[in-house]
C-alpha cells in the first residue's frame, strides 16, 4: 500500500512538472491537474493537502537531483574552474531537462502561490551561490588562486550568467536552449575570473576535499 501511494504521489507530481511544460504562462488549477491524472480532486488532496505541497514536493526533487549531483562533483574534480564549470552546467542541463519545472525557478508558475514557495526557491539558488563561493574560497588555499574581484561578487557573476539563461529559456517558452554556445561563454568568464594569490597551496592540499553538508 505505502508503494502504490508513493507511485501515485509521483504520477501527480510528473502529469504536474507536463502541464507546467504544455502550458507556459499559465496558471494550474487542482481541477486541470485532477483531470490530467484521472483522479478526482478528492484523491488529489489524500496524496497532497494542497497545490503548495505539490509544488514543494517538485522543489524537494530539484534540490535533491542537484545537490546530490554537485557532491559527485566536488569528489570528482580537483580544481575550482572545473568544479564551478560543472555545477553550473549541471544547472543549465536540469533545466533545459525540465522546462515545466524550470518555471518553478524562475518563478514564473508560482504567480499567485504562497510566499513560502517563493522563499524555498530563493533559499536554493542561495544555498546553490554559497556552495560556489566555498569552491572559490577555497582555491586560494589548494590551488594558490584566488578571484579578480571581491568573492561573493565573483560568485555572483557566475549565478548570475546561468540564471540570465535559464530565465531567457523561459521566456522563449523553451525555444532558446539554455546550453547553447554555454561552453564558449564560460571560456570567456574564466579568463580573468581567478590570479594567483600571495598565498600558496598548502601541501597535499590539492587532492582533498571535505563535503559540505
Amino acid at each position: 500500500m505505502p508503494a502504490r501511494r508513493s507511485q501515485r504521489r509521483q504520477q501527480i507530481l510528473e502529469a504536474l512538472a507536463q502541464m507546467l511544460e504544455a502550458n507556459p504562462g499559465n496558471r494550474i488549477t487542482t481541477a486541470g491537474l485532477a483531470r490530467e491524472v484521472g483522479v478526482s480532486e478528492a484523491a488529489l488532496y489524500r496524496h497532497f493537502p494542497s497545490k503548495s505541497k505539490m509544488f514543494e514536493g517538485l522543489i524537494e526533487f530539484i534540490e535533491d537531483t542537484l545537490f546530490t549531483r554537485i557532491n559527485i562533483i566536488l569528489n570528482e574534480e580537483a580544481t575550482a574552474a572545473k568544479r564551478c564549470e560543472k555545477m553550473l552546467t549541471l544547472l543549465l542541463a536540469f533545466t533545459e531537462r525540465n522546462p515545466g519545472i524550470t518555471r518553478i525557478l524562475t518563478g514564473d508558475a508560482l504567480a499567485g502561490e504562497t510566499e513560502r514557495l517563493h522563499q524555498r526557491v530563493q533559499q536554493l539558488f542561495d544555498r546553490f551561490e554559497t556552495q560556489l563561493r566555498q569552491v572559490i574560497r577555497e582555491a586560494e588555499m589548494r590551488e594558490g588562486l584566488r578571484p579578480t574581484i571581491p568573492l561573493n561578487a565573483a560568485a555572483n557573476l557566475l549565478m548570475s550568467a546561468v540564471e540570465g539563461r535559464i530565465s531567457q529559456f523561459v521566456r522563449s517558452n523553451f525555444k532558446r536552449s539554455p546550453t547553447a554556445e554555454w561552453q564558449d561563454q564560460w571560456q570567456v568568464l574564466m579568463q580573468s575570473f581567478f590570479r594567483e594569490a600571495v598565498s600558496q597551496p598548502l601541501p597535499g592540499q590539492s587532492g582533498s576535499y571535505v563535503t559540505q553538508g
